[in-house]
């Protein structure tokens, strides 16, 4: 569960953009958000600042966190918290829920 400012923070998913004008992919010669021909990607990747993936850990059950985050998803499910920023979104006091 993820709240509705949390959604913008989401990771991006590994499926690029179409290719179109405009997509992230797309070689634009020298305009900003095109894809650069002849880059050595090791660089380029080495730039990007990564999170650690087993740095963070969550609030309720103390597992590692795959994604930025203060509770994991099942904590976060059976809590009403938002995985990420940890805030109250759902009264779940009346709410059966199974705990596996």
């Amino acid at each position: 569960m993820v709240c509705g400012k949390c959604e913008k923070k989401l990771a991006k998913i590994a499926n690029p953009d179409v290719w179109r004008e405009g997509g992230r992919n797309n070689t634009m010669n020298g305009k900003p958000g095109g894809r650069i021909i002849g880059e050595n990607m090791l660089l380029k990747h080495k730039q990007v600042n990564k999170a650690n993936p087993y740095g963070s850990k969550c609030k309720h059950c103390k597992c590692t966190l795959h994604q930025q985050g203060v509770y994991c998803s099942q904590c976060a499910y059976t809590n009403g918290f938002c995985a990420m920023c940890g805030k109250k979104i759902v009264d779940v006091s009346n709410h059966l829920m199974s705990t596996t």
